[in-house]
Protein backbone atom coordinates (compact mmCIF):
# COMPACT_ATOMS: atom_id res chain seq x y z
CA UNK A 1 0.00 0.00 0.00
CA UNK A 2 1.29 3.36 -1.35
CA UNK A 3 2.18 5.68 1.88
CA UNK A 4 0.48 9.42 1.21
CA UNK A 5 2.16 12.23 1.99
CA UNK A 6 1.95 16.05 2.30
CA UNK A 7 3.65 19.10 2.21
CA UNK A 8 5.12 21.14 5.09
CA UNK A 9 2.43 23.86 4.97
CA UNK A 10 -0.60 21.81 4.63
CA UNK A 11 0.83 19.36 7.46
CA UNK A 12 1.39 22.51 9.68
CA UNK A 13 -1.62 23.45 9.17
CA UNK A 14 -3.69 20.25 9.86
CA UNK A 15 -1.55 20.14 12.92
CA UNK A 16 -2.66 24.41 14.12
CA UNK A 17 1.65 24.80 14.69
CA UNK A 18 4.77 26.37 13.08
CA UNK A 19 6.86 24.69 11.02
CA UNK A 20 9.53 24.93 13.34
CA UNK A 21 7.07 22.54 15.74
CA UNK A 22 6.50 20.44 12.94
CA UNK A 23 10.28 19.89 12.54
CA UNK A 24 10.35 19.03 16.23
CA UNK A 25 7.59 16.47 15.95
CA UNK A 26 9.53 14.61 12.90
CA UNK A 27 13.32 15.31 15.17
CA UNK A 28 10.98 13.33 18.06
CA UNK A 29 9.85 10.66 15.68
CA UNK A 30 6.46 11.43 16.11
CA UNK A 31 5.61 12.68 12.10
CA UNK A 32 7.57 10.62 9.40
CA UNK A 33 9.49 12.22 6.83
CA UNK A 34 10.52 11.94 2.93
CA UNK A 35 12.59 13.11 0.23
CA UNK A 36 10.25 14.17 -2.41
CA UNK A 37 10.54 12.89 -5.85
CA UNK A 38 10.05 15.63 -7.43
CA UNK A 39 12.71 18.00 -5.61
CA UNK A 40 15.12 16.24 -3.70
CA UNK A 41 14.99 19.78 -1.42
CA UNK A 42 11.85 19.15 -0.42
CA UNK A 43 10.41 17.00 2.24
CA UNK A 44 7.00 15.52 2.79
CA UNK A 45 5.31 14.23 5.22
CA UNK A 46 3.09 10.73 6.58
CA UNK A 47 0.36 12.27 6.38
CA UNK A 48 -1.31 9.40 8.66
CA UNK A 49 1.58 10.14 11.24
CA UNK A 50 0.05 13.71 11.06
CA UNK A 51 -3.61 13.01 11.45
CA UNK A 52 -3.00 10.52 13.92
CA UNK A 53 -0.54 13.03 16.27
CA UNK A 54 -4.28 15.55 15.19
CA UNK A 55 -5.82 12.66 17.06
CA UNK A 56 -3.88 12.64 19.62
CA UNK A 57 -3.85 15.98 20.42
CA UNK A 58 -7.85 16.48 20.34
CA UNK A 59 -7.72 13.56 22.76
CA UNK A 60 -5.73 15.28 25.27
CA UNK A 61 -7.52 18.88 24.98
CA UNK A 62 -10.84 16.68 25.74
CA UNK A 63 -9.89 14.22 28.80
CA UNK A 64 -13.51 12.64 28.37
CA UNK A 65 -12.68 11.92 24.80
CA UNK A 66 -9.50 10.26 25.90
CA UNK A 67 -10.60 8.22 28.79
CA UNK A 68 -13.34 7.16 26.19
CA UNK A 69 -11.23 5.66 23.50
CA UNK A 70 -8.45 4.56 24.71
CA UNK A 71 -9.55 0.92 24.78
CA UNK A 72 -10.36 1.11 21.34
CA UNK A 73 -6.53 1.90 19.54
CA UNK A 74 -6.24 4.96 21.29
CA UNK A 75 -3.85 6.59 23.56
CA UNK A 76 -1.85 3.86 25.98
CA UNK A 77 -3.31 2.66 29.28
CA UNK A 78 -0.35 1.22 30.72
CA UNK A 79 3.51 1.43 30.84
CA UNK A 80 5.45 -1.85 29.43
CA UNK A 81 8.95 -2.74 28.89
CA UNK A 82 8.50 -5.79 27.23
CA UNK A 83 7.56 -5.53 23.82
CA UNK A 84 7.51 -1.62 21.28
CA UNK A 85 6.14 -1.38 18.25
CA UNK A 86 7.50 1.29 16.32
CA UNK A 87 8.02 3.07 12.71
CA UNK A 88 6.43 -0.30 11.30
CA UNK A 89 9.16 -2.65 13.41
CA UNK A 90 8.52 -4.59 16.08
CA UNK A 91 10.92 -5.16 19.38
CA UNK A 92 11.41 -7.39 22.00
CA UNK A 93 13.72 -5.85 24.82
CA UNK A 94 14.87 -3.40 22.18
CA UNK A 95 15.46 -6.34 19.77
CA UNK A 96 14.25 -6.82 16.47
CA UNK A 97 11.84 -9.34 16.49
CA UNK A 98 12.46 -10.10 12.91
CA UNK A 99 16.22 -10.26 13.29
CA UNK A 100 15.85 -11.95 16.48
CA UNK A 101 13.88 -14.62 14.96
CA UNK A 102 16.44 -15.30 12.56
CA UNK A 103 18.49 -17.34 15.18
CA UNK A 104 16.58 -17.70 18.37
CA UNK A 105 13.90 -20.70 20.07
CA UNK A 106 10.69 -19.95 21.59
CA UNK A 107 12.20 -21.01 24.87
CA UNK A 108 15.03 -18.31 24.18
CA UNK A 109 12.53 -15.65 23.44
CA UNK A 110 10.50 -16.48 26.84
CA UNK A 111 13.82 -15.61 28.74
CA UNK A 112 14.37 -12.38 26.93
CA UNK A 113 10.82 -11.13 27.35
CA UNK A 114 10.56 -12.26 31.18
CA UNK A 115 13.82 -11.38 32.40
CA UNK A 116 15.89 -12.65 35.22
CA UNK A 117 15.14 -16.18 34.59
CA UNK A 118 17.34 -19.41 34.95
CA UNK A 119 17.63 -20.72 31.44
CA UNK A 120 18.60 -24.11 33.03
CA UNK A 121 15.18 -24.95 34.01
CA UNK A 122 14.17 -24.94 30.08
CA UNK A 123 16.95 -27.66 29.47
CA UNK A 124 15.67 -29.73 32.18
CA UNK A 125 12.42 -31.58 31.74
CA UNK A 126 8.82 -30.33 33.57
CA UNK A 127 6.65 -32.79 35.74
CA UNK A 128 4.06 -32.84 33.35
CA UNK A 129 -0.07 -34.53 34.35
CA UNK A 130 0.34 -37.99 32.68
CA UNK A 131 -3.39 -37.97 31.87
CA UNK A 132 -2.81 -35.65 28.77
CA UNK A 133 -5.58 -35.64 26.26
CA UNK A 134 -4.93 -36.64 22.17
CA UNK A 135 -3.57 -34.19 20.03
CA UNK A 136 -5.83 -31.19 19.33
CA UNK A 137 -7.36 -31.51 15.55
CA UNK A 138 -8.97 -27.80 15.64
CA UNK A 139 -8.88 -24.26 17.55
CA UNK A 140 -11.53 -25.24 20.13
CA UNK A 141 -10.21 -28.67 20.91
CA UNK A 142 -6.86 -27.23 21.37
CA UNK A 143 -8.12 -24.20 23.87
CA UNK A 144 -10.38 -26.81 25.57
CA UNK A 145 -7.33 -29.31 26.22
CA UNK A 146 -4.97 -26.61 27.09
CA UNK A 147 -7.82 -25.25 29.89
CA UNK A 148 -7.85 -28.75 31.04
CA UNK A 149 -4.34 -29.02 31.44
CA UNK A 150 -3.36 -25.79 32.81
CA UNK A 151 -5.82 -26.58 35.16
CA UNK A 152 -3.87 -28.87 36.66
CA UNK A 153 -0.68 -28.03 39.36
CA UNK A 154 2.29 -27.05 38.09
CA UNK A 155 6.18 -26.83 40.17
CA UNK A 156 5.82 -23.09 41.81
CA UNK A 157 9.41 -24.12 43.85
CA UNK A 158 10.82 -21.83 40.88
CA UNK A 159 9.18 -19.33 38.69
CA UNK A 160 11.48 -20.47 35.73
CA UNK A 161 10.20 -23.86 36.52
CA UNK A 162 6.83 -22.75 36.16
CA UNK A 163 7.61 -20.88 33.08
CA UNK A 164 8.73 -23.80 31.48
CA UNK A 165 6.27 -26.21 32.87
CA UNK A 166 2.95 -23.83 30.89
CA UNK A 167 4.92 -23.50 28.29
CA UNK A 168 5.21 -27.30 28.01
CA UNK A 169 1.84 -27.67 28.90
CA UNK A 170 0.27 -25.50 26.37
CA UNK A 171 2.61 -27.37 23.45
CA UNK A 172 1.49 -30.37 24.71
CA UNK A 173 -2.39 -29.57 24.43
CA UNK A 174 -1.76 -29.06 20.61
CA UNK A 175 0.63 -32.83 20.20
CA UNK A 176 -0.87 -35.01 22.64
CA UNK A 177 2.50 -35.89 24.02
CA UNK A 178 4.95 -34.30 26.78
CA UNK A 179 8.11 -32.59 25.07
CA UNK A 180 10.46 -33.13 28.14
CA UNK A 181 13.33 -31.33 27.66
CA UNK A 182 13.08 -30.56 23.33
CA UNK A 183 12.77 -27.54 21.87
CA UNK A 184 9.26 -26.54 21.25
CA UNK A 185 9.54 -26.28 17.55
CA UNK A 186 10.82 -29.62 17.30
CA UNK A 187 8.53 -31.32 19.27
CA UNK A 188 5.66 -29.88 17.22
CA UNK A 189 7.43 -30.44 14.40
CA UNK A 190 7.64 -34.25 14.97
CA UNK A 191 4.26 -34.36 16.42
CA UNK A 192 2.99 -33.01 13.29
CA UNK A 193 5.16 -35.67 11.36
CA UNK A 194 6.77 -32.61 9.36
CA UNK A 195 10.32 -32.63 10.38
CA UNK A 196 11.10 -30.09 6.88
CA UNK A 197 9.07 -27.60 8.26
CA UNK A 198 11.18 -26.95 11.88
CA UNK A 199 12.52 -23.97 10.93
CA UNK A 200 9.62 -22.27 9.86
CA UNK A 201 7.96 -23.43 13.04
CA UNK A 202 10.61 -21.97 15.06
CA UNK A 203 10.81 -18.45 13.28
CA UNK A 204 7.00 -18.37 13.69
CA UNK A 205 6.87 -19.27 17.49
CA UNK A 206 9.11 -16.70 17.84
CA UNK A 207 7.28 -13.65 15.79
CA UNK A 208 4.16 -14.67 17.76
CA UNK A 209 5.51 -14.33 21.10
CA UNK A 210 4.13 -10.76 21.93
CA UNK A 211 2.62 -7.86 20.14
CA UNK A 212 2.70 -5.24 23.05
CA UNK A 213 -0.84 -4.78 24.36
CA UNK A 214 -2.81 -7.12 22.42
CA UNK A 215 -6.69 -7.61 23.31
CA UNK A 216 -5.15 -11.24 24.80
CA UNK A 217 -2.29 -9.74 26.85
CA UNK A 218 -4.45 -7.43 28.72
CA UNK A 219 -6.79 -10.27 29.70
CA UNK A 220 -3.82 -11.66 30.95
CA UNK A 221 -2.62 -8.85 32.13
CA UNK A 222 -6.23 -7.87 34.02
CA UNK A 223 -6.57 -11.21 35.47
CA UNK A 224 -2.74 -11.06 36.71
CA UNK A 225 -3.53 -7.83 38.73
CA UNK A 226 -6.12 -9.55 40.65
CA UNK A 227 -3.83 -12.19 41.91
CA UNK A 228 -4.82 -15.08 39.91
CA UNK A 229 -2.29 -17.54 39.27
CA UNK A 230 -0.38 -17.76 36.17
CA UNK A 231 -1.75 -20.84 35.24
CA UNK A 232 -4.91 -19.02 35.39
CA UNK A 233 -4.02 -15.75 33.96
CA UNK A 234 -2.88 -18.16 30.72
CA UNK A 235 -6.15 -19.59 30.48
CA UNK A 236 -7.63 -15.89 30.22
CA UNK A 237 -5.30 -14.84 27.29
CA UNK A 238 -5.93 -18.46 25.18
CA UNK A 239 -10.20 -17.83 25.64
CA UNK A 240 -9.10 -13.69 24.07
CA UNK A 241 -7.05 -15.17 21.82
CA UNK A 242 -9.76 -17.78 20.60
CA UNK A 243 -12.02 -14.90 19.33
CA UNK A 244 -12.88 -14.26 15.45
CA UNK A 245 -11.10 -10.94 15.45
CA UNK A 246 -7.91 -11.83 17.23
CA UNK A 247 -6.09 -15.64 16.85
CA UNK A 248 -9.02 -17.06 15.72
CA UNK A 249 -8.82 -14.89 12.56
CA UNK A 250 -6.44 -17.91 11.01
CA UNK A 251 -10.16 -19.49 10.56
CA UNK A 252 -11.65 -17.04 8.17
CA UNK A 253 -8.70 -16.95 6.47
CA UNK A 254 -8.11 -20.11 5.86
CA UNK A 255 -11.75 -20.72 4.68
CA UNK A 256 -10.73 -17.66 2.33
CA UNK A 257 -7.99 -19.47 1.31
CA UNK A 258 -9.55 -23.11 0.56
CA UNK A 259 -12.87 -20.96 -1.54
CA UNK A 260 -11.62 -17.69 -2.74
CA UNK A 261 -14.38 -17.42 -5.09
CA UNK A 262 -17.45 -17.83 -2.13
CA UNK A 263 -15.95 -17.06 0.86
CA UNK A 264 -15.10 -12.65 1.26
CA UNK A 265 -12.00 -11.82 1.94
CA UNK A 266 -11.08 -11.11 5.44
CA UNK A 267 -8.99 -7.55 6.33
CA UNK A 268 -5.40 -8.69 5.94
CA UNK A 269 -3.81 -5.27 6.97
CA UNK A 270 -2.78 -4.93 10.68
CA UNK A 271 -3.96 -1.23 11.39
CA UNK A 272 -0.06 -0.72 13.38
CA UNK A 273 1.46 -1.30 10.23
CA UNK A 274 0.28 0.79 7.43
CA UNK A 275 3.08 -0.73 5.21
CA UNK A 276 2.63 -3.77 5.64
CA UNK A 277 2.96 -6.38 8.67
CA UNK A 278 6.96 -7.47 8.84
CA UNK A 279 6.35 -10.66 10.35
CA UNK A 280 4.77 -12.04 7.82
CA UNK A 281 7.74 -12.26 5.94
CA UNK A 282 9.98 -13.25 8.06
CA UNK A 283 7.92 -16.17 9.04
CA UNK A 284 7.60 -17.24 5.06
CA UNK A 285 10.76 -17.24 4.35
CA UNK A 286 11.62 -19.99 2.58
CA UNK A 287 8.27 -21.54 2.97
CA UNK A 288 7.74 -23.55 -0.85
CA UNK A 289 4.01 -21.29 -0.52
CA UNK A 290 1.05 -23.18 -2.22
CA UNK A 291 0.50 -21.86 -5.77
CA UNK A 292 -3.18 -21.65 -5.60
CA UNK A 293 -2.01 -19.39 -1.81
CA UNK A 294 0.17 -17.20 -3.30
CA UNK A 295 -1.97 -16.32 -6.07
CA UNK A 296 -4.67 -15.68 -3.83
CA UNK A 297 -2.99 -13.58 -2.13
CA UNK A 298 -1.26 -11.29 -4.84
CA UNK A 299 -4.81 -10.63 -6.67
CA UNK A 300 -6.17 -9.75 -3.23
CA UNK A 301 -3.18 -6.94 -2.25
CA UNK A 302 -3.07 -5.82 -6.24
CA UNK A 303 -6.84 -5.33 -6.01
CA UNK A 304 -7.05 -3.76 -2.75
CA UNK A 305 -3.14 -2.51 -1.78
CA UNK A 306 -3.32 -4.69 2.00
CA UNK A 307 -0.78 -6.71 2.46
CA UNK A 308 -1.46 -10.17 4.75
CA UNK A 309 -1.01 -9.69 8.53
CA UNK A 310 0.44 -12.20 10.53
CA UNK A 311 -2.87 -14.67 10.52
CA UNK A 312 -2.17 -15.57 7.03
CA UNK A 313 1.42 -16.07 6.87
CA UNK A 314 0.67 -18.69 9.86
CA UNK A 315 -2.37 -20.10 7.75
CA UNK A 316 -0.16 -20.63 4.93
CA UNK A 317 2.92 -22.48 6.68
CA UNK A 318 0.11 -24.59 7.58
CA UNK A 319 -1.21 -25.65 4.26
CA UNK A 320 2.05 -25.14 2.78
CA UNK A 321 3.70 -28.09 4.73
CA UNK A 322 0.56 -29.79 4.86
CA UNK A 323 0.72 -29.55 8.80
CA UNK A 324 -2.77 -30.36 11.07
CA UNK A 325 -5.84 -28.50 10.21
CA UNK A 326 -5.67 -25.54 12.98
CA UNK A 327 -1.79 -25.74 13.20
CA UNK A 328 -2.26 -22.22 12.63
CA UNK A 329 -4.03 -20.92 15.71
CA UNK A 330 -1.70 -23.76 17.66
CA UNK A 331 1.17 -21.70 16.61
CA UNK A 332 -0.32 -18.16 17.58
CA UNK A 333 -0.91 -19.62 21.03
CA UNK A 334 2.02 -21.65 21.92
CA UNK A 335 4.11 -18.32 20.88
CA UNK A 336 1.93 -16.12 22.20
CA UNK A 337 2.24 -18.35 25.61
CA UNK A 338 5.79 -16.84 25.91
CA UNK A 339 4.39 -12.79 26.26
CA UNK A 340 1.50 -13.68 28.37
CA UNK A 341 3.85 -14.88 31.08
CA UNK A 342 5.85 -11.78 30.74
CA UNK A 343 3.60 -9.94 31.18
CA UNK A 344 1.58 -11.27 33.82
CA UNK A 345 5.00 -11.37 35.81
CA UNK A 346 5.20 -7.99 35.12
CA UNK A 347 1.66 -6.88 36.01
CA UNK A 348 2.21 -9.07 39.27
CA UNK A 349 5.08 -7.23 40.01
CA UNK A 350 3.14 -3.85 40.11
CA UNK A 351 0.62 -4.84 42.84
CA UNK A 352 -1.96 -2.83 41.46
CA UNK A 353 -5.19 -3.94 40.18
CA UNK A 354 -6.67 -2.66 36.59
CA UNK A 355 -9.91 -1.32 37.15
CA UNK A 356 -11.10 1.02 34.79
CA UNK A 357 -14.16 2.78 35.39
CA UNK A 358 -17.24 2.54 33.07
CA UNK A 359 -19.47 6.11 31.93
CA UNK A 360 -23.36 5.38 32.46
CA UNK A 361 -24.85 6.54 29.33
CA UNK A 362 -28.09 4.01 28.11
CA UNK A 363 -31.05 2.80 30.59
CA UNK A 364 -32.65 4.46 33.53
CA UNK A 365 -32.16 6.69 35.19
CA UNK A 366 -31.76 6.76 39.47
CA UNK A 367 -34.52 7.24 40.99
CA UNK A 368 -34.44 10.72 43.00
CA UNK A 369 -37.05 9.59 45.76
Amino acid sequence: MSLELTSANEASARLGVSRASLYAYVSRGLIRSFSSPHDPRQRLYALDDVEALVARKTRFRRPAVAAATALDWGLPVLETSITQIKDGRLFYRGHDAVAWAATATLEDTALLLIGGLDGEAFRRPSRLPQDRPAPAGDLHTFVANAVRLLSEPVPKDMRAAEVAAILRLVAAAASGADPQAEPLHRHLAQAWRAPQASEAIRRALVLCADHELSSSAFAVRVTASTGASLRHAIIAGLVALSGPYHGGMTERVRAFLEAPERVAAPSFQHRLYPEGDPRTPAILEHVPLLASDATALQSLESATGRKPSVDAALVMLERAYGLPRGAAFTLFAVGRTAGWLAHAIEQRGQARLIRPRARYSVGEEPSSS
